[in-house]
Protein backbone atom coordinates (compact mmCIF):
# COMPACT_ATOMS: atom_id res chain seq x y z
CA UNK A 1 0.00 0.00 0.00
CA UNK A 2 2.86 2.34 0.86
CA UNK A 3 4.51 1.65 -2.51
CA UNK A 4 1.36 2.62 -4.40
CA UNK A 5 1.23 6.12 -2.92
CA UNK A 6 4.56 7.29 -4.47
CA UNK A 7 3.56 5.72 -7.77
CA UNK A 8 0.25 7.57 -7.77
CA UNK A 9 2.04 10.79 -6.84
CA UNK A 10 4.50 10.35 -9.70
CA UNK A 11 1.68 9.64 -12.15
CA UNK A 12 -0.15 12.73 -10.95
CA UNK A 13 3.01 14.82 -11.41
CA UNK A 14 3.47 13.50 -14.95
CA UNK A 15 -0.18 14.20 -15.75
CA UNK A 16 0.20 17.74 -14.40
CA UNK A 17 3.28 18.36 -16.53
CA UNK A 18 1.50 17.06 -19.63
CA UNK A 19 -1.50 19.24 -18.86
CA UNK A 20 0.71 22.31 -18.55
CA UNK A 21 2.43 21.47 -21.82
CA UNK A 22 -0.94 20.97 -23.50
CA UNK A 23 -2.19 24.31 -22.23
CA UNK A 24 0.60 26.10 -24.11
CA UNK A 25 2.53 27.26 -21.03
CA UNK A 26 5.00 24.42 -20.90
CA UNK A 27 7.20 25.88 -23.65
CA UNK A 28 8.39 28.80 -21.50
CA UNK A 29 8.86 27.31 -18.06
CA UNK A 30 12.02 28.99 -16.82
CA UNK A 31 12.97 30.25 -20.29
CA UNK A 32 11.78 32.47 -23.09
CA UNK A 33 8.92 31.12 -25.26
CA UNK A 34 9.91 29.36 -28.46
CA UNK A 35 9.22 30.74 -31.91
CA UNK A 36 6.68 29.00 -34.11
CA UNK A 37 8.15 26.75 -36.77
CA UNK A 38 7.88 28.54 -40.12
CA UNK A 39 8.46 25.35 -42.10
CA UNK A 40 6.06 23.18 -40.21
CA UNK A 41 3.75 20.87 -42.11
CA UNK A 42 0.60 22.70 -43.18
CA UNK A 43 1.98 26.25 -42.97
CA UNK A 44 0.04 28.01 -45.77
CA UNK A 45 2.79 30.53 -46.50
CA UNK A 46 5.52 27.90 -46.78
CA UNK A 47 3.35 25.64 -48.93
CA UNK A 48 2.49 28.52 -51.28
CA UNK A 49 6.16 29.37 -51.72
CA UNK A 50 7.17 25.76 -52.39
CA UNK A 51 4.31 25.08 -54.80
CA UNK A 52 3.45 28.32 -56.63
CA UNK A 53 1.03 26.51 -58.89
CA UNK A 54 0.85 26.10 -62.63
CA UNK A 55 0.85 29.29 -64.74
CA UNK A 56 -2.44 30.21 -66.35
CA UNK A 57 -0.74 30.77 -69.68
CA UNK A 58 2.71 30.27 -71.06
CA UNK A 59 4.74 32.78 -73.04
CA UNK A 60 7.15 31.71 -75.71
CA UNK A 61 10.62 33.11 -75.11
CA UNK A 62 12.49 34.29 -78.18
CA UNK A 63 16.14 35.12 -78.57
CA UNK A 64 15.30 38.79 -79.04
CA UNK A 65 13.30 38.93 -75.81
CA UNK A 66 15.96 37.19 -73.72
CA UNK A 67 18.77 39.46 -74.92
CA UNK A 68 16.83 42.72 -74.81
CA UNK A 69 17.63 45.29 -72.10
CA UNK A 70 13.98 46.42 -72.00
CA UNK A 71 12.34 43.04 -71.89
CA UNK A 72 8.84 42.71 -70.48
CA UNK A 73 7.86 40.83 -67.37
CA UNK A 74 7.50 41.30 -63.65
CA UNK A 75 11.23 41.28 -62.98
CA UNK A 76 12.15 43.75 -65.71
CA UNK A 77 13.30 47.29 -65.00
CA UNK A 78 9.87 48.81 -65.63
CA UNK A 79 7.84 45.73 -64.77
CA UNK A 80 4.97 45.57 -62.30
CA UNK A 81 6.43 44.17 -59.08
CA UNK A 82 3.14 43.91 -57.22
CA UNK A 83 2.10 40.54 -55.83
CA UNK A 84 0.08 38.73 -58.45
CA UNK A 85 0.61 34.99 -58.13
CA UNK A 86 0.77 32.33 -55.47
CA UNK A 87 3.87 32.60 -53.32
CA UNK A 88 4.38 36.34 -53.89
CA UNK A 89 4.87 38.59 -50.85
CA UNK A 90 3.19 41.93 -50.17
CA UNK A 91 3.12 44.33 -47.22
CA UNK A 92 -0.04 44.80 -45.16
CA UNK A 93 -0.33 48.20 -43.47
CA UNK A 94 -2.52 48.17 -40.36
CA UNK A 95 -3.42 51.62 -39.06
CA UNK A 96 -6.42 51.50 -36.73
CA UNK A 97 -7.52 54.66 -34.92
CA UNK A 98 -11.14 54.19 -33.90
CA UNK A 99 -13.31 55.67 -31.21
CA UNK A 100 -16.86 54.63 -30.35
CA UNK A 101 -19.24 55.76 -27.63
CA UNK A 102 -22.75 54.47 -26.96
CA UNK A 103 -25.21 55.05 -24.14
CA UNK A 104 -28.55 53.31 -23.58
CA UNK A 105 -31.15 53.72 -20.86
CA UNK A 106 -34.47 51.92 -20.45
CA UNK A 107 -37.18 51.89 -17.81
CA UNK A 108 -40.25 49.70 -17.48
CA UNK A 109 -42.95 49.43 -14.84
CA UNK A 110 -46.07 47.28 -14.57
CA UNK A 111 -48.67 46.69 -11.90
CA UNK A 112 -51.78 44.49 -11.80
CA UNK A 113 -54.49 43.48 -9.40
CA UNK A 114 -57.14 40.78 -9.57
CA UNK A 115 -59.75 39.66 -7.08
CA UNK A 116 -62.52 37.06 -7.03
CA UNK A 117 -65.26 36.99 -4.41
CA UNK A 118 -67.87 34.31 -3.72
CA UNK A 119 -70.25 35.88 -1.17
CA UNK A 120 -73.12 33.61 -2.04
CA UNK A 121 -72.91 30.71 -4.42
CA UNK A 122 -75.86 28.48 -3.56
CA UNK A 123 -74.69 28.61 0.05
CA UNK A 124 -71.46 26.79 -0.69
CA UNK A 125 -69.13 29.39 0.87
CA UNK A 126 -71.12 29.31 4.13
CA UNK A 127 -70.96 25.54 4.31
CA UNK A 128 -67.24 25.59 3.57
CA UNK A 129 -66.63 28.15 6.32
CA UNK A 130 -67.79 25.63 8.94
CA UNK A 131 -64.98 23.24 8.03
CA UNK A 132 -62.29 25.90 7.74
CA UNK A 133 -60.07 26.89 10.68
CA UNK A 134 -61.10 29.84 12.82
CA UNK A 135 -60.57 33.16 11.04
CA UNK A 136 -60.74 31.68 7.53
CA UNK A 137 -63.59 32.43 5.18
CA UNK A 138 -64.60 31.82 1.57
CA UNK A 139 -66.12 35.26 1.05
CA UNK A 140 -62.99 36.44 -0.75
CA UNK A 141 -61.83 33.23 -2.31
CA UNK A 142 -59.07 34.60 -4.53
CA UNK A 143 -57.08 37.83 -4.36
CA UNK A 144 -53.90 38.45 -6.41
CA UNK A 145 -51.74 41.57 -6.46
CA UNK A 146 -48.57 41.96 -8.53
CA UNK A 147 -46.10 44.71 -9.26
CA UNK A 148 -42.85 44.72 -11.21
CA UNK A 149 -40.28 47.31 -12.22
CA UNK A 150 -37.17 47.11 -14.37
CA UNK A 151 -34.52 49.78 -14.91
CA UNK A 152 -31.50 49.49 -17.19
CA UNK A 153 -28.61 51.83 -17.86
CA UNK A 154 -25.55 50.94 -19.94
CA UNK A 155 -22.74 52.69 -21.74
CA UNK A 156 -19.84 51.61 -23.97
CA UNK A 157 -16.75 53.71 -24.57
CA UNK A 158 -13.90 52.43 -26.74
CA UNK A 159 -10.72 54.01 -28.02
CA UNK A 160 -8.33 51.85 -30.07
CA UNK A 161 -5.13 52.81 -31.85
CA UNK A 162 -2.85 50.34 -33.59
CA UNK A 163 -0.13 50.90 -36.20
CA UNK A 164 1.60 47.82 -37.62
CA UNK A 165 3.21 46.58 -40.82
CA UNK A 166 3.54 42.91 -41.67
CA UNK A 167 4.57 40.95 -44.76
CA UNK A 168 1.96 38.51 -46.05
CA UNK A 169 2.10 35.78 -48.67
CA UNK A 170 -0.38 35.06 -51.43
CA UNK A 171 -1.57 31.56 -50.57
CA UNK A 172 -4.27 31.09 -53.20
CA UNK A 173 -5.79 32.68 -56.28
CA UNK A 174 -9.57 32.36 -56.40
CA UNK A 175 -11.43 31.77 -59.70
CA UNK A 176 -12.52 35.43 -59.84
CA UNK A 177 -8.92 36.65 -59.52
CA UNK A 178 -9.09 37.63 -55.84
CA UNK A 179 -5.95 36.81 -53.85
CA UNK A 180 -6.06 35.01 -50.52
CA UNK A 181 -3.26 36.24 -48.24
CA UNK A 182 -1.85 35.06 -44.94
CA UNK A 183 0.95 36.53 -42.84
CA UNK A 184 2.52 36.15 -39.42
CA UNK A 185 5.15 37.96 -37.43
CA UNK A 186 6.78 37.15 -34.10
CA UNK A 187 9.00 39.41 -31.99
CA UNK A 188 10.58 38.12 -28.78
CA UNK A 189 11.70 40.56 -26.12
CA UNK A 190 13.23 38.94 -23.03
CA UNK A 191 10.61 36.42 -21.83
CA UNK A 192 7.66 37.74 -23.85
CA UNK A 193 6.77 36.80 -27.43
CA UNK A 194 4.53 39.17 -29.39
CA UNK A 195 2.52 37.60 -32.23
CA UNK A 196 0.86 39.30 -35.18
CA UNK A 197 -1.40 37.32 -37.51
CA UNK A 198 -3.27 38.64 -40.54
CA UNK A 199 -5.33 36.93 -43.23
CA UNK A 200 -8.05 37.79 -45.73
CA UNK A 201 -8.84 38.38 -49.39
CA UNK A 202 -7.63 41.27 -51.55
CA UNK A 203 -8.13 42.45 -55.11
CA UNK A 204 -4.97 42.77 -57.22
CA UNK A 205 -5.98 46.28 -58.32
CA UNK A 206 -6.11 47.45 -54.68
CA UNK A 207 -2.40 46.71 -54.19
CA UNK A 208 -0.37 49.92 -54.53
CA UNK A 209 2.67 50.40 -56.73
CA UNK A 210 4.80 49.96 -53.59
CA UNK A 211 3.35 46.48 -53.20
CA UNK A 212 1.36 47.51 -50.12
CA UNK A 213 -2.27 47.23 -49.13
CA UNK A 214 -4.12 48.75 -46.19
CA UNK A 215 -6.23 46.65 -43.86
CA UNK A 216 -9.48 48.42 -44.82
CA UNK A 217 -9.18 46.95 -48.34
CA UNK A 218 -8.94 43.36 -47.07
CA UNK A 219 -12.19 41.39 -47.20
CA UNK A 220 -12.89 39.00 -44.30
CA UNK A 221 -9.86 40.49 -42.57
CA UNK A 222 -8.63 38.64 -39.51
CA UNK A 223 -6.06 40.60 -37.50
CA UNK A 224 -4.72 39.22 -34.23
CA UNK A 225 -2.14 40.99 -32.09
CA UNK A 226 -1.23 39.34 -28.83
CA UNK A 227 1.48 37.37 -27.18
CA UNK A 228 2.54 34.62 -24.88
CA UNK A 229 5.06 34.44 -22.13
CA UNK A 230 5.44 35.01 -18.43
CA UNK A 231 3.83 38.46 -18.44
CA UNK A 232 0.81 37.26 -20.41
CA UNK A 233 0.40 34.34 -18.01
CA UNK A 234 0.24 36.68 -15.03
CA UNK A 235 -2.46 38.77 -16.71
CA UNK A 236 -4.72 35.76 -17.27
CA UNK A 237 -6.78 34.09 -14.52
CA UNK A 238 -5.97 30.48 -13.77
CA UNK A 239 -7.82 27.74 -15.62
CA UNK A 240 -9.48 26.55 -12.43
CA UNK A 241 -10.84 30.02 -11.78
CA UNK A 242 -12.13 30.29 -15.35
CA UNK A 243 -13.93 26.95 -15.00
CA UNK A 244 -15.51 28.03 -11.72
CA UNK A 245 -16.67 31.28 -13.33
CA UNK A 246 -18.49 29.23 -15.99
CA UNK A 247 -19.97 26.60 -13.67
CA UNK A 248 -21.01 28.70 -10.68
CA UNK A 249 -24.38 30.45 -11.26
CA UNK A 250 -23.66 33.24 -8.76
Amino acid sequence: MTDQIPRRASKAAVALILALAGCGRGDHLGKAPDFSETRELGNPEHVAMLFPGLPTHGARATATTESSLWRSGQRSLLGDRRAAKRGDILTVVIEIDEKAEMSNKSSRARSGSESLSLPGLFGLPQRADRKLPEGAAMDSAVAIDSASRSDGDGSVRRNEKLTLRVAATVTEILPNGVLAISGSQEVRVNYELRELLVSGFVRPEDISRRNEITYDKIASARVSYGGRGQISDMQQPRYGQQMLDIVLPF
